[in-house]
């Protein structure tokens, strides 16, 4: 049986802060440079949300953020995922069999290290595919290969 080509993809996390709409801007480029389609995943605290209406809200927020922020050309090769509980458990989850994943460092750390948060070294110290960290809008985004 011939072996075909795995769907591509890149993963970008988003939770609304500067440091995640430019890994937002950052994965889309990709995503265009790649020719491969992005998946924008929003991780909510806690297990679960209480109802179908929370989960709407946000799922909408979501949308909104991402028609802001992506090119309209775009809109079509994106889709959105909202996870729950853990953001690192939740982006390893997501970017499993992904190309890329695109995420924000910690805007406000207690000690000025942005990778200093938990997300960011659970993420690189277990994820499977090249990870860009984007610290700031206006700086150049780490990256990692795996």
């Amino acid at each position: 049986m011939p072996n075909l080509p795995s769907h591509r993809r890149i993963v970008a996390g988003v939770d609304g802060s500067p440091n995640s709409l430019a890994a937002l801007r950052r994965a889309a480029a990709e995503a265009q440079r790649r020719h491969t389609s992005l998946d924008v995943i929003r991780v909510l605290p806690g297990g679960r949300l209480r109802s179908f209406a929370g989960t709407g809200s946000e799922w909408l927020r979501l949308r909104a953020l991402v028609a802001r922020t992506l090119p309209a050309d775009q809109h079509l090769t994106t889709r959105l995922h909202l996870g729950h509980g853990d953001p690192a458990a939740a982006l390893i989850k997501a970017a499993r069999d992904a190309d890329l994943l695109v995420i924000g460092a910690r805007e406000n750390s207690l000690h000025g290290d942005p990778l200093g948060g938990h997300t960011v070294p659970a993420v690189l110290s277990e994820i499977p595919c090249e990870v860009i960290v984007c610290v700031s809008a206006d700086r150049p985004a780490a990256i990692q290969d795996t």
